[in-house]
């Protein structure tokens, strides 16, 4: 389709492809997190005005991320039946259309982010837009099969951003927070990888599941469910958290592995396992902003914090086992999780 046709187009199409090419939906999920950490780092509401500001501000920087990112992808997605109709691919907008409405999305959030917080939330969610758009999407997604669990740190920035807005820093729980986003991440995106294998394949997307098959890929969900869960309760006395969040993350934990595990017996299941990670995201941050909000006062539980510690640091020993890197450049990349799991349940476990 030409430039013409597309202009041809009527404004209520292009509106919508606009829309569709910030990807509201994963903006949706992003923002769960932000808000929740907004409440910790405040140990409170923040405040209507630096919530609505950092959230208005966050999803302009994720959607124009997600518009760049859909002009580097526009030739993976037309020939990927889940992705083929996005609006590059669909030709309902232009590849310098989407150009242009990601940049400026992004020196909006940026803007936004600095007027209504601070340069710190500003310059984080910035970082994030970049590190998404020039690491994973332009090298790490189409040259490794570790592509999601580097790249997929951009995904947890929103966290630091939320806490950035109200404090101007990062403490040691908002990086507990960005543990739980960055382990979560892996499970998650693997369990939709298992579903559209075929598609990566012809697309040429060296995805978990296309390079080492179905079978491995599904105990890689299951040790990085062991460790997201250890974050999450390592959260706990990183946090100050009370009994309402305790009881949630160990339910949720509990369920989240049970689920992971599914897939060891069939990997049919993956979709089940995709949504209920996001079930398990939204309810565990839902748990964090009501723990605050409505909880009771903080009791530090060591015994809580050694299981989330052994599972954190067990975990890291396990990501090295089970991903058997070939080649120094993926040994780098199988380390950066496998340390950082071990170098934070040593942090949290000397300070409880």
């Amino acid at each position: 389709m030409t430039t013409t046709a597309i202009l041809g187009k009527s404004r209520l199409d292009r509106v919508r492809a606009y829309v569709a090419l910030t990807k509201p939906r994963i903006i949706e999920l992003l923002l769960i997190t932000t808000v929740p950490a907004m409440i910790l780092a405040a140990d409170g509401w923040p405040g209507i005005g630096l919530v609505a500001g950092t959230v208005g501000g966050g999803a302009l920087s994720a959607g124009g991320a997600n518009a760049i990112n859909n002009v580097v992808d526009r030739d993976i997605d037309a020939r990927m039946r889940r992705t083929r109709r996005r609006p590059l691919p669909a030709e309902t907008a232009s590849p310098r259309e989407a150009l242009v409405l990601g940049v400026v999305l992004g020196i909006a959030g940026f803007v936004v982010l600095w007027a209504v917080a601070n340069l710190a939330a500003a310059a984080l969610a910035t970082g994030a837009l970049g590190f998404y758009v020039l690491i994973y999407t332009l090298y790490l997604k189409r040259t490794t099969p570790q592509n999601i669990v580097i790249g997929g740190a951009a995904g947890a920035v929103p966290v630091l951003v939320g806490w950035a807005a109200v404090t101007g820093s990062v403490g040691l729980a908002a990086w507990l927070l960005f543990a739980v986003v960055f382990y979560w991440t892996p499970p998650h995106f693997w369990a939709l990888a298992l579903r559209f294998r075929t598609d990566y394949e012809t697309a040429g997307v060296p995805m978990l599941p296309v390079v080492v098959g179905e079978r491995a890929t599904a105990i890689q969900i299951v040790v990085y469910s062991f460790v997201v869960s250890g974050a999450a309760l390592l959260l706990q006395p990183a946090a100050g958290l009370g009994t309402l969040y305790v009881a949630s993350a160990v339910a949720l934990d509990a369920g989240f592995i049970a689920a992971s595990m599914s897939l060891l017996r069939k990997t049919s299941a993956a979709m089940t396992v995709f949504r209920l990670s996001n079930v398990y995201l939204a309810l565990l941050f839902a748990a964090v902003a009501l723990d605050v909000l409505v909880g009771d006062p903080a009791a530090t539980s060591v015994e809580l914090a050694w299981i989330g510690g052994v599972l954190m640091a067990g975990g890291s020993i396990a990501i090295v086992g089970v991903t058997k890197p070939n080649t120094l450049r993926e040994l780098g990349f199988v380390l950066v999780p496998a340390v950082g799991a071990a170098v934070v349940a040593i942090v949290v476990l000397s300070r409880s």
